[in-house]
């Protein structure tokens, strides 16, 4: 993979391209701030953006969200101080598929970068925990339970697709079903999760370790 590195402090780059290039990764830019990473993105075309959530003149989130639109998105990973849902809920939407901390990037960017281009989703481990550990209390503090208990095995099936990044056409292909069927087993399924979105499926599979 082709990947483009930004970060506004250059010792991090410099860290990062040292643990992609071991892993025999080509690092075709680096960019310091998030004007400069979208016009080397539209410039190189890389396969891949690791893209610090917090840069002058543009976040990673804005990056991330400008990249999604062109006419081959590279895939995105976000690093972030941040383990909040607000911030991973908003990187999501903009388009990235993996969501790392930057207290565990030495560990967890390797597995990221494999599971994006495979085109999987991926947090780290603290985030994962983070997340779980939220939706818990909440819905102890609501006198709530989970719901995915009353899920079709079909709703549960196109649930996992859906949060691994298939499209409503791919799952319909992969379980030979008609895509009115498979939009009417989402439609179903986020009524009675209470999910809204594909970033909220998503973050509902990590927290039932549906994805890693």
């Amino acid at each position: 993979m082709r990947v483009l590195l930004a970060d506004d402090h250059s010792i991090v780059r410099r860290g990062l391209r040292g643990l992609l290039e071991a892993a025999g990764l080509t690092v075709v830019a680096e960019a310091s701030d998030g004007l400069e990473a979208m016009r080397l993105c539209e410039e190189h075309h890389p396969d891949l953006l690791i893209l610090d959530i917090g840069m002058p003149k543009l976040s990673g989130i804005e990056v991330a969200a400008r990249a999604h639109k062109m006419a081959h998105p590279p895939g995105v990973i976000i690093l972030s101080v941040h383990g909040d849902e607000s911030y991973i809920m908003r990187a999501l939407a903009a388009g990235a598929r993996a969501y790392l901390l930057k207290s565990a990037t030495d560990e967890d960017l390797i597995p990221a970068v494999r599971a994006v281009a495979a085109g999987k989703p991926f947090f780290s481990p603290a985030v994962t925990a983070v997340l779980v550990e939220d939706y818990v209390r909440r819905l102890q503090q609501r006198g709530l339970t989970d719901s995915y208990h009353l899920l079709t095995d079909r709703e549960k099936e196109v649930l996992q697709l859906l949060a691994e990044g298939r499209s409503n056409k791919e799952v319909a292909v992969l379980l030979n079903l008609g895509l009115s069927t498979v939009e009417t087993h989402r439609a179903n399924l986020m009524q009675k999760l209470n999910l809204h979105n594909t970033a909220e499926i998503v973050l509902y599979a990590v927290r039932k370790g549906l994805i890693v």
